[in-house]
């Protein structure tokens, strides 16, 4: 088979987008009182949201329940071919069931339908025809239909996939604003990847503290502030007094002005060539806002100090690269 142009590829490709976005377009003008009875019947049960479909929709219900389960909504996916032969028992009335299929006409789903009566647990459906056996029996139902799919023979899922997945995202949302849900709630059910990385952890929980903080009295000669430095490995340290309070720091750019002005390590004490505008933070700030802070200002290290504004820490950028920060 000869292969295609590329042009022929590209124009494929850009009509296929077009025909979804004008698909997805369409929602807008559907969402009603039916979408509203969607959010309050989720909104009011005392369990979880069961989202099912099959074949392509099942798909998209798993993805629909994975981001109702991340934004405050409690879901899971259960396979209506499973449920008949054992996981309806999954299902309880104190559930609500979101139902997916482009037809309303899916045998696997309409098996569900008495057993979902007889439990009394609210049904929702997802279909392109409001009329079908799934849309009537629906407590609310959504309308995903799309005048064609993007499949030239318009066979394959894919426009109706798609208006079905921004429907659901659409739920999600309404649902998450309603709920009040915040980034901290967010960030509790994402605690293992970058987002819930970069909204969770503190600077205290990656800074440098007690004897792993680079310190030095300022009557230090300057070759022993560099073993200092070396010993803790953070190209810099502080320089505090016998009370234990911050006067000043040594980085490696003062080192660098030391070394140019030809000074002897050996006589030179620290704290001559210090510098005392340290940027400082605080040990509960974001790990995010201190990686914010060292780019904003091309710095390496913070100062960390406690709400009593009390000397606490040093974190560098390495600690928060080694965190997954950034």
């Amino acid at each position: 088979m000869p292969l295609q142009s590329n042009i022929s590829y590209t124009a494929s490709a850009q009509r296929t987008i077009r025909m979804e976005a004008t698909a997805v377009a369409a929602l807008e003008a559907r969402i009603g009182a039916d979408f509203g009875l969607a959010c309050d019947i989720l909104l009011g049960i005392r369990g979880r949201v069961i989202v099912t479909g099959m074949g392509k929709s099942g798909h998209i219900a798993r993805k629909i329940a994975a981001t109702l389960a991340s934004t405050g909504s409690p879901a899971f996916f259960v396979h209506p071919g499973e449920a008949s032969h054992g996981d309806m028992g999954m299902i309880t009335s104190e559930d609500a069931v979101i139902a997916l299929s482009n037809s309303g006409a899916v045998p696997e789903i309409l098996t569900l339908l008495p057993l979902l009566k007889r439990l009394g647990t609210p049904l929702i459906s997802m279909t392109g025809d409001a009329q079908s056996p799934l849309g009537k029996s629906s407590d609310a139902h959504l309308d995903t239909g799309v005048e064609t799919e993007a499949c030239p023979l318009d066979l394959a899922p894919t426009s109706s996939t798609t208006t079905a997945l921004v429907m659901g995202d659409a739920l999600a949302i309404a649902l998450l604003e309603a709920r009040g849900f915040t980034a901290d709630d967010f960030a509790f059910s994402h605690p293992g990847g970058t987002l819930g990385r970069q909204l969770l952890l503190k600077v205290r929980d990656v800074m440098k503290s007690g004897s792993d903080m680079p310190r030095v009295d300022p009557a230090v000669k300057l070759s022993a502030a560099l073993l200092e430095i070396s010993d803790k490995g953070m190209g810099m340290t502080t320089v505090v007094d016998a009370g234990g309070q911050l006067i000043g720091v040594f980085t490696d750019g003062d080192l660098r002005r030391a070394l140019d002005a030809r000074l002897d390590i050996n006589e030179t004490i620290i704290g001559d060539l210090m510098s005392t505008g340290a940027k400082r933070i605080s040990t509960s700030m974001l790990a995010a806002e201190a990686l914010r802070i060292m780019e904003e200002n091309e710095i390496s290290s913070l100062v960390v100090f406690d709400d009593k504004g009390a000397l606490t820490g040093v974190v560098h950028l390495k600690d928060l690269l080694h965190a997954g920060i950034a």
